[in-house]
């Protein structure tokens, strides 16, 4: 499960590869680091514009790190179409009617809907756009609270699991009522200042201008004059934080309860893999809470050029929905079935924006993801949001592409970090998860504006939204250039990343400082100017790799 974070609650590049412009082609050329470090840092604030479009931006042509996306369109992919790429969202219900979704929506034509007939004999009945492996259940339990209802595994691993679930509940409890003691906090001192102001809205100047005339007015006063330090007003700071609160609600009362089944409505046994005959073709959203799966596939494909809302990465893709990621966290069997049924119907890239700490039929998704790769599908997954190191053997984020640090077994998965929009110290999202050997390269995801349900769109944070912006590249790739295998496009990824000398604030760390390039695998940020020059050299045999 992989918690997004809104701007309140969570209270850079620069390249060793960068690139030019010839008049015959677009070129990669190596330049060195120390050049990049002095590009100088943003000082004007970043437009309401701007903040919408941020990672798709190019740090040279707009001194914001983004991945240089509509430079990309711009200078080399202009009006070549390319191949049509089925990408597959592992994820939560999507929103299969919103306005900027509903265009690039795969639909499987040997399918008759509502027939509740198997016609294409896929052993899945109307899957029209894809497959929904939770019927109609939504709340769900964190591993680590089942283990501990159903006694999964020894001794050990359940005392190892109950004094994780533990240590969260504990969390979870201090935070609704931190989070609680402030909501109202605040809403006492916003009463107060609509009262002294006659308005029901204001500004920080505004309030900063008023001159109390007792204790309580002036408590109120720097009150709200902090809320202003989080956010660009009161109401949606108070949004915000009641926002937080419910999620606290949400996590006790389902993610970490031992008492509760969530998956009693589905009807399968979850830890059964051969137990297949579950779950219904609908996998749509079941509400506008459920907003997940929506704004991930937006990152990727929100429709271009349309006038409304965002623009994906990628513009020629058609998008699968497979629903399978509750609030809670995922089962193994739904993962693995979804990675199957992805690569089975077609689909050459998916994006699996989840993770879990424990995961104890881990071996059925290993297997489907060395299915993927025997099949030339690429997995992008994203990296957590705990702001822990991978690599440390006790900060497990399931699943991966190898076992206690060991060697890769497969080679094509790709798990990105989190930037923010900041180039700089602050360039790693603090709730990023990094490692060297368990994270591969870094991509934007703090304030990622993207599609919710309803034909809406809101600003979320986490590797969630970090993970679809590679797995757009990586979509553009294979539809560029479609002969390019799975294993060649994640190389192509990494290697044409843009890095850094500049010294970084340490994730879950912040009085430790790291090199950027040890934080991941490539010590590098994706870029899709980059890897589109790159993939054409390997495409045309200039570079191997």
């Amino acid at each position: 499960m992989n918690f997004n974070f809104s701007k309140s609650m969570l209270g850079l590049i620069a390249g060793s590869a960068f690139l030019v412009s010839c008049v015959s082609a677009p070129v990669l050329v190596s330049t060195p680091v120390e050049n990049i470090d002095s590009i100088p840092l943003k000082i004007t604030e970043v437009t309401e514009t701007q903040k919408q479009r941020w990672g798709h931006a190019d740090l040279i042509l707009d001194t914001i790190p983004g991945m240089s996306v509509e430079r990309a369109y711009a200078d080399i992919i202009k009006n070549k179409k390319g191949e049509k790429v089925i990408v597959a969202v592992l994820d939560s219900g999507i929103d299969l009617t919103h306005e900027d979704l509903k265009n690039v929506l795969w639909t499987n034509t040997k399918e008759i809907p509502g027939n509740n007939k198997d016609d294409d004999n896929n052993g899945y009945v109307d899957d029209i756009h894809g497959y929904n492996f939770l019927g109609e259940s939504y709340y769900e339990q964190l591993e680590m609270a089942r283990i501990v209802r159903l006694k999964i595994g020894d001794a050990a691993y359940q005392a190892k699991a109950k004094a994780a679930l533990d240590k969260k509940y504990d969390e979870a409890l201090k935070n609704k009522q931190y989070y609680e003691q402030i909501l109202q906090t605040v809403k006492t001192a916003d009463a107060a200042i609509q009262k002294e102001l006659g308005k029901a809205t204001y500004t920080k100047k505004e309030v900063a201008a008023i001159k109390p005339k007792d204790e309580a007015m002036q408590q109120s006063v720097g009150m709200i004059g902090q809320v202003f330090s989080f956010a660009d007003d009161v109401p949606s700071f108070i949004k915000d934080i009641s926002e937080g609160v419910r999620v606290m609600t949400e996590q006790l009362n389902y993610n970490l309860k031992v008492d509760f089944d969530g998956r009693k409505v589905v009807g399968d046994n979850p830890y059964d893999i051969t137990d297949t005959n579950y779950g219904n073709g609908n996998p749509q959203s079941r509400s506008e809470a459920e907003s997940h799966g929506t704004h991930v596939a937006g990152i990727i494909a929100a429709q271009r050029g349309n006038g409304k809302g965002v623009d994906g990465v990628a513009n020629n893709v058609a998008i699968m929905s497979i629903r399978a990621v509750s609030n809670g966290d995922e089962y193994d069997k739904d993962i693995a079935l979804g990675i199957r049924y992805a690569v089975d119907n077609g689909a050459k890239i998916i994006n699996g924006s989840f993770g879990k700490g424990f995961s104890p039929n881990a071996q059925w998704v290993y297997d489907a993801i060395k299915y993927a790769a025997e099949n030339d599908v690429l997995f992008v997954h994203a990296a957590g949001n705990d702001g822990l190191d991978l690599d440390n053997p006790e900060n497990a984020n399931f699943p991966n592409d190898q076992i206690n640090n060991g060697q890769e077994f497969a080679d094509n998965v790709i798990t990105v970090g989190s930037l923010t929009n900041k180039y700089g110290s602050e360039m790693v999202s603090s709730f990023s998860n990094y490692g060297t050997i368990n994270v591969d390269v870094f991509a934007p995801g703090s304030d990622i504006y993207a599609p919710v349900p309803g034909s809406k769109y809101e600003f979320n944070n986490g590797t969630s939204m970090a993970a679809p912006g590679v797995a757009g590249i990586a979509a553009l790739i294979r539809s560029q250039y479609p002969k390019l295998k799975a294993s060649q496009v994640k190389q192509i990824i990494l290697q044409s990343g843009l890095t850094t000398k500049t010294k970084v604030v340490t994730p879950g760390n912040p009085s430790v400082s790291s090199n950027f390039n040890v934080l991941s695998k490539s010590g590098k940020m994706a870029n899709a100017y980059n890897a589109l020059i790159l993939a054409d050299q390997v495409s045309g045999v200039r570079v191997k790799l």
